[in-house]
């Protein structure tokens, strides 16, 4: 009788069900544990739901900022006196019932997937029971909404539970007035005054897009800028962007606790003073999902964080014990979790496979503009962790932004002295997620700045900026330039 390696999956967001299609693909008998639907928070409560509430956000924008530059005329009853009123709204109850209904539609086309694979799909939640067996087995104790239980046997377990929103102890959400960014897509208006607590990507992003839904937004950061962990030319442009249409951004200043007092919310900064708005969104970070889960009691060992520790093929010091994702605290990023899934199982189940490698790794911000990141970055060069070289070209001077009335934004790119390699790039532009691609083939395959410059470019594009900014690196290189 041939053997059939057993692999349970607990967590069904990307790092789960990748992982999910790449065993049953190999021949495993995969079963796959979760307790609020496959796609995680990843396609439920964040990245899915957040991007479609964007997408809306930024038609708001570019409407806004550009339709008078591009000679469109907009006929309405505004009175004279009222000329700089909104043209167009935005129904947010609306809004967000088409942002639920997409995630639950991208959950149900997962499941379909996964199951159409040949996995089970467990709904419950679980944890290890106990060290591994003589066999080399694990014991994943499954728990139902009901309360009854089932044990499961693996060869091998994979750890992919994610994390949730973070709270501050003087301001917990009630769902209603202050908000985690799971509980936004409950609202039926939109909130007159929004109080944003926290300028990282989360922060940033939500931001953004209220402000061009139309709600008067007030940004908390307690460090010197918005987006502290970005490109600082990119934070830069985006911040004068997000001050430059009504914005405040209230930086080196933490906040100390959230209150509802009627149907306001008072929010108390560290300076004493009071900040108050209609509602109050907290966006201050996430908390990985592991505890409960009887981790450290089968040997698997945890950062001071919570985090599980792993190395780069996503095993933890527990034997036959994998991780992946949100909860290994490696990077926040659902491309990454997927990447973590499948290198576990291909690392168990015997195939190819190669260690995990940041350095390839493309991010962004889906902010208006969007920021666009891979490779070593400007803190990179700037610490002296890499030789490079750099060039940055701003927009403004490529013609087909020109023609699209696009203002802000650049193009970067940093490669290596001596030999032009392209080792890492950043763009600020709309739809800069698209943009950042062929500067990720050029990172992950070391292509220099010479073959960069010499592909062909539509002409007027924007992608025609990367080429121009490849053709100045590779002059500089040519002349010794630093």
């Amino acid at each position: 009788m041939e053997y059939v390696t057993r692999i349970v999956i607990i967590g069904g967001g990307p790092g789960g069900y990748e992982a999910a299609l790449v065993a049953a693909q190999l021949g495993a008998e995969v079963t796959v544990v979760d307790c609020d639907g496959l796609g995680g928070a990843s396609v439920l409560t964040d990245c899915v739901p957040s991007k479609t509430l964007i997408a809306t956000a930024e038609v708001m924008t570019t409407f806004d900022s550009s339709y008078e530059e591009l000679g469109i005329i907009v006929a309405d009853d505004t009175p004279p006196l009222e000329q700089s009123a909104r043209v167009v709204g935005v129904d947010l109850g609306k809004v967000n019932r088409r942002v639920k209904r997409l995630a639950l539609a991208q959950s149900h086309d997962i499941t379909a997937s996964v199951t159409r694979a040949g996995a089970r799909v467990m709904r419950g939640r679980g944890r290890l029971e106990g060290m591994q067996a003589l066999d080399g087995s694990r014991k994943v104790v499954v728990r139902a909404a009901d309360g009854s239980e089932e044990t499961l046997t693996a060869d091998a377990v994979l750890i992919a539970t994610g994390g949730h929103p973070r709270e501050l102890p003087d301001a917990q959400p009630d769902g209603e007035r202050i908000l985690n960014w799971t509980q936004v897509y409950d609202l039926d208006e939109l909130p007159e005054e929004l109080i944003v607590v926290g300028s990282g990507v989360t922060g940033a992003e939500f931001a953004g897009a209220y402000q061009a839904l139309g709600s008067k937004v007030t940004l908390v950061s307690s460090r010197d800028r918005v987006l502290p962990g970005e490109d600082p030319d990119a934070a830069a442009v985006l911040e004068e962007v997000f001050r430059r249409r009504g914005m405040n951004v209230m930086g080196r200043t933490r906040a100390q606790s959230a209150k509802r007092v009627g149907d306001r919310v008072e929010v108390t900064l560290s300076d004493g003073r009071v900040i108050t708005g209609s509602h109050c969104l907290m966006a201050v970070g996430a908390v990985p999902n592991s505890s409960g889960m009887g981790l450290e009691e089968a040997g698997v060992r945890l950062r001071e964080s919570g985090h599980i520790w792993t190395d780069k093929v996503s095993r933890t010091t527990a034997p036959g014990v994998y991780a992946a994702g949100d909860v290994t605290g490696v990077f926040a990023l659902a491309s990454v979790a997927a990447m973590q899934g499948r290198i576990a199982m291909y690392h168990f189940l015997g195939d190819a496979v190669a260690p995990l490698n940041l350095k390839t790794v493309s991010s962004n911000v889906f902010t208006d503009p969007e920021i666009a990141t891979v490779g070593y970055t400007q803190a990179d060069v700037d610490a002296g962790k890499i030789d490079a070289r750099v060039v940055k070209l701003p927009l403004l001077r490529n013609p087909r932004a020109k023609m699209q009335g696009i203002r802000d934004g650049f193009v970067k790119i940093f490669c290596r002295p001596g030999t032009g390699i392209v080792v890492g790039g950043v763009v600020v532009a709309p739809r800069a997620s698209e943009l950042i691609h062929p500067i990720s083939i050029a990172v992950d395959n070391n292509l220099t700045v010479e073959q960069i410059a010499n592909a062909f470019t539509v002409y007027p594009s924007l992608s025609g900026s990367i080429a121009e900014v490849a053709r100045q690196l590779h002059t500089r290189k040519m002349n010794g330039d630093g």
